[in-house]
């Protein structure tokens, strides 16, 4: 198919997906979503790939969830998931869950190669990444929103603590957490993050399937799929709540508020 917010290459065994909406920062249209899901479908099913990086266009990886482009709205009107509470639930369901999981049980290694801002729904998505490589200006929001990974991402206690605090993640801070397994200069991400994914790909391509299976198993026994699938219903206990109350406009608000706050908290660091 013909992408319209990503693009696609590949050179010689590793592929990249680029998110490439930086006009908007890569805020996660979902046509984003479903292009994504498209295109690592794809590379899944092609034997010359052998690793996929995931990586975003302009100065920032991706800033969260699309919550009102013109391309956005004009999609919604077009392909509407229905009315009402089964209208949310499907839709966040299929956008948030299904694909995410999708994403993470590729069976070939992924690295998410990050720059800048790595918000909400932008930290979600890098989350489902095997590895994540970025560059020192990095700056990650984790919050609770439909996939929520934090706690295996971060450690149960810095999970708390840093939720708690609603704070940015700096680049140093996310390697000594290991969500992040190398921080890079400004503007060398990428090419870092091929330099790890030609590593990979030395590797047998069968061999490289059966590690990330057995590992992906071990975390599902640990309980993962299961903890992601009862924070999703807690996250939309949260979203019925608002509805129930006519509030759609303050969520959204308080989302976008929840962002301007943690940035608050960056200017005033950088100012002392």
């Amino acid at each position: 198919m013909a992408y319209q917010h990503i693009e696609v290459e590949q050179n010689d065994r590793i592929a990249t997906i680029w998110l490439n909406r930086p006009r908007y920062r890569n805020a996660q249209s979902r046509l984003l979503l479903d292009e994504m899901t498209d295109a690592f479908r794809a590379l899944d099913y092609d034997n010359s790939v052998k690793v996929i990086i995931l990586a975003g266009r302009g100065e920032h990886f991706s800033a969260g969830h699309d919550l009102g482009t013109p391309e956005e709205l004009e999609d919604q009107a077009k392909r509407p998931f229905g009315e009402g509470t089964m209208g949310q639930l499907n839709r966040s369901w299929h956008l948030f869950i299904e694909n995410s999981l999708r994403w993470r049980d590729v069976k070939k290694p992924t690295i998410a190669a990050v720059q800048g801002y790595c918000i909400f729904g932008g930290f979600m998505i890098a989350s489902c990444m095997d590895l994540i490589i970025c560059s020192k200006d990095a700056r990650f929001l984790p919050t609770h929103l439909q996939l929520f990974t934090a706690p295996w991402d971060l450690g149960v206690r810095k999970a708390k603590q840093i939720l708690f605090e609603n704070r940015f993640i700096h680049a140093e801070e996310a390697l000594e957490l290991g969500l992040v397994t190398e921080v890079v200069d400004n503007g060398q991400h990428y090419e870092a993050a091929v330099r790890q994914a030609e590593k990979f790909a030395e590797n047998n391509l069968m061999t490289l399937r059966m590690l990330k299976h057995s590992i992906n198993s071990a975390q599902d026994a640990m309980g993962y799929r299961q903890s992601v699938e009862a924070a999703h219903s807690n996250y939309m206990m949260m979203e019925m709540s608002a509805n129930a109350k006519g509030r759609d406009k303050e969520r959204a608000d308080k989302r976008l508020s929840g962002v301007a706050n943690a940035l608050a908290k960056e200017q005033g660091q950088s100012d002392q």
